[in-house]
């Protein structure tokens, strides 16, 4: 049995879609960013850095394993499934997601921070990380351009950087010119793990059409 330590976030929502589609059993502690749960002494002992997710591992002596991008290798190694043995296959994997790790999360995030939740809205922060936001889209995209999935096979590349990629209207971007990354998030979106990982711990609808929705939801919604 895992329990998985999440919230209603992109990174949250890596742990879940994998554990889904692993189909391993696991139980959902619900981390309230709002109240500062992630902050509570006994969380500090799991994750000692105080984000989301964290994951505790009942069937390896209570092991427990923060970091999302951990979290995903550790997963799919245990399961032997969306991670490759051989090394170039492995490294491909790792590759992409690294990419999404140290790119499209960090710069996607300062997007959303500048462009809705800054007391101030500086015009300069909010261009620069949508158009390094946008940029790593198109490699994306490049890469989609002759491959169904980031690494060739469905792997937890894919899995790291869709939750975050399908909020692109929260970061006020448009995707029309990225035919490919389109073609990857919807073929994604319409797998059955997929969707039910986007519930945990609550369902959250970023996926709204226009981008003035996505605003006003974002009155109300955690990151």
């Amino acid at each position: 049995m895992i329990d998985l330590y999440t919230s209603a976030t992109p990174n949250g929502y890596k742990i879940s879609i994998l554990l889904e589609e692993l189909k391993l059993p696991y139980k959902v502690i619900a981390i309230d960013l709002a109240t500062k749960d992630q902050k509570k002494p006994d969380y500090l002992k799991l994750n000692p850095n105080g984000r989301i997710p964290t994951i505790v591992d009942h069937d390896n002596d209570e092991f427990a394993v923060f970091e999302s991008g951990a979290i995903l290798i550790y997963l799919a190694e245990k399961c032997g499934k969306f991670l490759p043995t051989d090394p170039k296959g492995r490294s491909l994997v790792l590759q992409w997601l690294m990419f999404q790790m140290g790119g499209i999360g960090p710069m996607q995030g300062q997007a959303h921070v500048f462009y809705r939740y800054a007391p101030e809205k500086i015009e300069y922060a909010i261009k620069r990380y949508q158009d390094e936001t946008f940029r790593l889209y198109t490699v994306l995209d490049t890469q989609l351009e002759e491959n169904e999935f980031l690494a060739g096979e469905l792997s937890i590349a894919d899995m790291a950087a869709w939750p975050w990629v399908r909020g692109y209207l929260w970061a006020g971007l448009e995707i029309e010119e990225l035919p490919n990354l389109r073609r990857w998030l919807d073929v994604l979106a319409e797998r059955p793990a997929f969707q039910k990982g986007i519930e945990v711990p609550y369902k959250v609808d970023r996926s709204t059409t226009t981008a003035e929705d996505a605003r006003e939801k974002g009155k109300s919604i955690l990151i």
